[in-house]
């Protein structure tokens, strides 16, 4: 399996900023297409509050690297496959966990 964590910070960083977008973009769909969108988005709201929690510690300096899952991975989990996004969270969850990738000299 292949390594997508980024190798530098300002990737981490577009990376989350990706995934806010595109959560952001599920959202603008899903209020266009149904009536009762706010039903729907029963998973997508906390996903966005704890995207932009992130991204907002990643701003202010007080991000750290963990050893634990990032608190959205339960819900990645749940859905698998039926939500788009879920390599790219998966991917930030990795580099969570584990790092940058990058190469030992």
């Amino acid at each position: 399996m292949k390594d997508l964590r980024p190798s530098t910070a300002q990737e981490y960083v577009k990376m989350v900023d990706q995934a806010i977008i595109e959560v952001e973009e599920m959202i603008a769909c899903l209020e266009y297409e149904t009536e009762s969108a706010s039903a729907d988005r029963g998973h997508l709201d906390p996903l966005m509050a704890q995207l932009r929690t992130l991204r907002a510690t990643m701003a202010d300096g007080s991000y750290a690297f963990g050893n634990e899952d990032l608190p959205f991975m339960p819900l990645v989990w749940r859905m698998g496959n039926l939500l788009p996004i879920g390599q790219l969270l998966e991917t930030i969850n990795q580099t969570h966990r584990y790092g940058l990738n990058v190469d030992p000299q």
